[in-house]
C-alpha cells in the first residue's frame, strides 16, 4: 500500500480542533472527502469536514473537538493512501509522472528531470533530450500526449530550442 504526499500541517483555525493544511496536491476534492482517512505520520485520522480557506485546505478529524487535542499534530506531513484516491486514468500524479519516458515527434528520447510550479498554477517540466534541457509548461501545446498506458509523454519541442 504507497502514500501520496498531500501536504503538511502549518497550525490550526478557531478554538474546535480544525487543522490548517498547506498543499498543491492536484487532486484534493479527493483526497479530503469526509468519512475518508488521512496519514499523519502512521497513524490514520478519519475526517468529519473539509473547506477551503483563502491558500489553507481547513479539516477537522473525528475525535478532535478543540484546539488543544490537535497542537500535537502541528508541523507534521499529511499522506493519503493511494489506492483511496480513485484516480482516473487521465489523473497522474507528478510522482509517477517523472518515471514516465520522453519521446518526441521527431523520434528522440529523453527524461523528465523535475517538475515544479513556475507560478500559482503553472507547472512546468524539466527535460533532458539528448543532453540537452528543455522547460516546458505542462499544459502547453508542445504537449502531444500523455500516455498512462505505456507510461511516455511525446511532445513536439518548438523551433528554436
Amino acid at each position: 500500500m504507497s502514500k501520496v504526499y498531500i501536504g503538511k500541517i502549518v497550525g490550526t483555525h478557531g478554538i474546535k480542533g480544525e487543522i490548517r493544511i498547506i498543499s498543491d496536491f492536484p487532486y484534493k476534492e479527493k483526497a479530503f472527502l469526509k468519512d475518508t482517512f488521512l496519514c499523519i505520520e502512521e497513524e490514520k485520522y478519519k475526517i468529519t469536514g473539509y473547506r477551503k480557506h483563502k491558500n489553507y485546505d481547513m479539516i477537522t478529524l473525528e475525535g478532535y473537538n478543540d484546539i488543544n487535542e490537535v497542537l500535537f499534530l502541528m508541523k507534521k506531513k499529511v499522506y493519503k493512501e493511494k489506492e483511496a484516491l480513485n484516480l482516473a486514468d487521465d489523473e497522474i500524479l507528478d510522482e509517477e509522472l517523472i518515471t514516465y519516458q520522453v519521446k518526441t515527434t521527431d523520434r528522440k528520447d529523453g527524461i523528465i528531470k523535475e517538475i515544479f510550479f513556475g507560478g500559482p498554477s503553472n507547472k512546468i517540466i524539466r527535460l533532458e533530450i539528448e543532453k540537452e534541457e528543455i522547460l516546458l509548461p505542462l499544459k502547453s501545446p508542445f504537449i502531444k500526449k500523455i500516455d498512462s498506458k505505456n507510461k511516455e509523454i511525446i511532445i513536439e519541442i518548438p523551433e528554436g530550442m
